[in-house]
């Protein structure tokens, strides 16, 4: 087995600019109160992997540009279209003002878990919280839905950029098999 060297691996990446203009997945990122720099940067990073459509910072969360959330986005933060709302709420309405489903990704008592999503929830913005409190009572409210990541051990959470991106890449996963039926459907 031949292990691709970085020359390798980025010939086969897109530039900033390309993905700035690439056509991006339906997916949403929306993060509420998440206090680490460091966890943002791995959010934008991790958003940057599938395209995501655009991040949407709020409430305290902090923005670009910071040195700490560059550093853990490797570039990230030029690649991903991002804004940021200091009320969480006005950018649940305006995501759903645009037809996106706000799923939120915490433990209620209507949660499902995210496994059992499909392709009826795109395009669908998918919001995680602070990293102590989760997310506000009056974004769950607003919420179309409510996921959570199964957990069978002591512990009832995990890091939120770890949680980030198993959500984001199940969405991923659902809407890449969505795409693969769709060309198969084409071609017949």
């Amino acid at each position: 087995m031949h292990k691709l060297t970085n020359f390798e691996i980025s010939a086969n990446r897109l530039t900033a600019e390309q993905a700035i203009s690439a056509r991006r997945t339906p997916i949403y990122g929306f993060l509420e109160n998440v206090r680490s720099l460091y966890n943002v940067g791995s959010i934008f990073r991790t958003s940057d992997a599938v395209l995501l459509s655009r991040l949407c910072l709020t409430g305290f969360t902090p923005y670009p540009p910071r040195p700490e959330i560059s550093k853990t986005a490797l570039g990230a933060v030029e690649s991903v279209p991002w804004s940021y709302h200091k009320k969480p709420i006005d950018a649940v309405e305006e995501m759903k003002s645009q037809g996106i489903k706000f799923a939120v990704l915490e433990q209620t008592r209507e949660s499902i878990p995210i496994w059992e999503l499909d392709d009826t929830v795109f395009p669908v913005c998918i919001a995680v919280g602070n990293e102590i409190g989760g997310i506000t009572k009056d974004v769950i409210e607003a919420a179309d839905l409510a996921v959570d990541i199964p957990m069978l051990g002591v512990k009832h959470s995990l890091n939120v950029a770890v949680a980030y991106g198993i959500a984001v890449y199940r969405l991923f996963e659902i809407f890449s098999v969505t795409s693969q039926k769709a060309k198969v459907k084409i071609q017949k």
